[in-house]
């Protein structure tokens, strides 16, 4: 049995607490959060702390690590200079060199850390990764994630732009996705980016867009915004271009950009050649809970079965630092290297 501690208990941490309480592997100790919180009934007879320490101090196994991104890093060191393996979400940190020091201390202690990309346990957007790479590269990325967030939506956007712009916060999903079909490395990345609410503070924006070039020739487009100003027109385009022809989502436009279940759903996959074309019907998707389910059981897994996570934790990384490269970009109006950010 995992004694599993989750901090943080927003939507993706109750998510992944309900996912513990349904695993019959776990045993949650705890659930940590700052400021009271109204919990599902299935999670009411757990304990509840508002400091991590405390937390840390019931001796989990492993601790979830749900917060708001800035707490990432400290939070993750710590647990696994604990004696815990982590399961972190996305982003890992809010700087590279943070990021390293998250991974360096999880090499160090021999502690298992899995960071929440979501849609590696997603099998529709596995079998889109399979299909492009079965193209052959170079790659033309076209990707985004727009919401149009109003009320309660629009605060939980506006709290996360007080560490983490969109383009970070999303993005890490989408570049990891093309990092995983052209194994190239990132070599320069160019952004652009605008603030369109005086509700979000002078130094941050809520639109952002970027491109990154890759060592083997490939290029990625993606955009991301945030706010009730966003249009829901083309939202959600997921497109993949090779020399021999092309991947996308069929699906990606239908229902409200604010729709979670709607930001990992597929539906279909279109598999362009120049000799036809082949629909490749999904109809029977994972939803957001099953999602996170998978996602727990996987962590489980790689403590129980010792997986070898060196790959994941690079790739984590990488998309990381694409990503903050693009918000460098956005601030500073120049282009940003990224050849030694990635080593």
């Amino acid at each position: 049995m995992t004694r599993v501690l989750i901090a943080g208990l927003g939507n993706m941490g109750l998510s992944h607490a309900l996912a513990h309480h349904k695993l019959a592997q776990s045993q949650i100790v705890g659930l940590v959060n700052r400021s009271p919180v109204d919990l599902p009934p299935e999670l009411q007879n757990y304990p509840v702390l508002s400091r991590f320490e405390d937390g840390l101090a019931l001796k989990p196994d492993l601790v979830v690590i749900a917060t708001y991104s800035d707490s990432h890093a400290d939070y993750a060191c710590h647990a696994m200079e604990q004696g815990a393996h982590v399961f972190v979400e996305k982003p890992l940190a809010t700087s590279v060199a943070d990021a390293k020091r998250v991974v360096d201390t999880a090499k160090r202690h021999n502690r298992k850390l899995v960071v929440g990309y979501i849609l590696r346990h997603h099998p529709s957007w596995t079998q889109l990764i399979k299909e492009a790479r079965s193209l052959g590269g170079p790659y033309v990325f076209r990707l985004n994630l727009n919401q149009q967030s109003t009320g309660d939506e629009w605060d939980t956007h506006k709290a996360l732009m007080r560490t983490t712009s969109p383009i970070v916060d999303c993005g890490v999903h989408y570049v990891d996705v093309m990092c995983q079909i052209t194994d190239a490395l990132p070599v320069r990345v160019h952004g652009m980016g605008v603030r369109l609410s005086d509700e979000i503070a002078d130094n941050m924006y809520n639109y952002g867009q970027f491109q990154v070039i890759f060592s083997d020739g490939s290029v990625g487009w993606y955009e991301a915004g945030w706010g009730p100003m966003m249009s829901e027109t083309a939202f959600f385009v997921k497109d993949i271009v090779s020399p021999n022809g092309s991947v996308s989502i069929t699906e990606g436009n239908k229902g409200a950009s604010s729709d979670i279940d709607g930001h990992t759903k597929v539906g279909g996959i279109l598999v362009h050649r120049p000799e036809g074309d082949q629909l490749i019907d999904i109809p029977h998707e994972p939803g957001h809970q099953a999602l996170c389910d998978a996602e727990q059981a996987h962590v489980l897994r790689a403590i129980t079965e010792d997986h070898d996570l060196n790959r994941h934790m690079q790739d984590a990384v990488q998309s990381l630092a694409i990503c903050l490269a693009a918000d460098e970009s956005i601030r500073s109006g120049q282009p940003v290297s990224l050849e030694e950010a990635t080593r």
